[in-house]
């Protein structure tokens, strides 16, 4: 991926105690989205008005209406919040570096799974079962579109 310095900001999110499955998803909606715009779908998501469209992890999910290409879709509230918060920091990255805020498209938006947090819960006769969580890495970059 070549990236023009001048034209883009990046922030990322590491280690983040959200489930990488939902935040995986999350980032493939916005991905492309410019960042108002973006920024109105993840509030929406919060507030449980817009789902995410589900397109690998859903097994058991169930259907939304709303959805354009795909039938079921969530709302992982707890999700979206970290993203918004990753994407609040591009963003005042960005402005720190004179770029223009209403012409910025986020170009790249991933998550994938951090570091397990490994945890081990007491049971009868002396035996324990593990208890891990998974952390989630989360990177965007925005970048100043042309003229238009």
């Amino acid at each position: 991926m070549d990236l023009d310095f001048e034209r883009t900001a990046k922030a990322s999110g590491r280690e983040l105690r959200v489930s990488p499955k939902a935040t995986r998803e999350v980032c493939n909606t916005i991905n492309g989205m410019k960042l108002d715009q973006a920024k109105h779908f993840l509030n929406q998501v919060i507030l449980k008005k817009k789902p995410v469209p589900f397109r690998r992890h859903k097994k058991k999910a169930g259907h939304r209406r709303g959805l354009q290409k795909a039938y079921a879709g969530r709302y992982p509230v707890k999700a979206a919040q970290k993203v918004l918060k990753v994407l609040e920091s591009a963003e005042a990255n960005a402005e720190y570096k004179g770029l223009d805020i209403e012409r910025l498209k986020i170009t790249h938006a991933s998550a994938y799974p951090g570091m397990k947090i490994k945890r081990y819960i007491q049971r009868a006769f002396g035996r324990s079962s593990p208890r891990f969580e998974t952390t989630c890495h989360v990177e965007l970059i925005l970048e100043q579109m042309g003229e238009a």
